[in-house]
């Protein structure tokens, strides 16, 4: 019942945490002045923290080695590229046309990263069409 819980408290922060960062990144196309608000600079680090505990607990619990499992590999790589995508996006990018393309990429590596998850594979959604 424990595992049940953290796995659908993972699944809400993951979905919290990709619609917060997907409207931070049209309030940075649109150049809003809500991006720089305090509440919109502190809720991502508390939702990440949340999905990030919560992802650990489960392994913790299902005794999982996230080195010898190739689709836990393939999640904290598509995370680092996530994270590093998404600070181009919102911070660091010195154009919105680079903004803006990494902006894209990272929500295209969120869905990697889902996938993966729901698929237990590295191949992510292209499970679905290899034979």
């Amino acid at each position: 019942m424990a595992y049940l819980l953290l796995k659908y408290l993972h699944t809400v922060a993951a979905i919290a945490t990709i619609s917060g960062f997907t409207l931070r990144g049209y309030w940075m196309l649109t150049e809003s002045d809500r991006l720089q608000h305090r509440m919109t600079r502190i809720a991502p680090h508390v939702i990440d923290s949340v999905l990030l505990l919560a992802g650990a607990a489960m392994l913790w619990m299902l005794h999982l080695n996230p080195f010898s499992q190739l689709w836990l590999l393939a999640k904290f790589a598509g995370l680092f590229v996530y994270i590093l995508l998404g600070t181009i996006a919102l911070r660091r990018g010195s154009t919105m046309q680079t903004r803006s393309i990494a902006f894209v990429g990272a929500i295209a590596v969120f869905a990697y990263i889902a996938g993966v998850a729901m698929v237990k594979s590295p191949l992510s959604w292209l499970k679905y069409f290899s034979a």
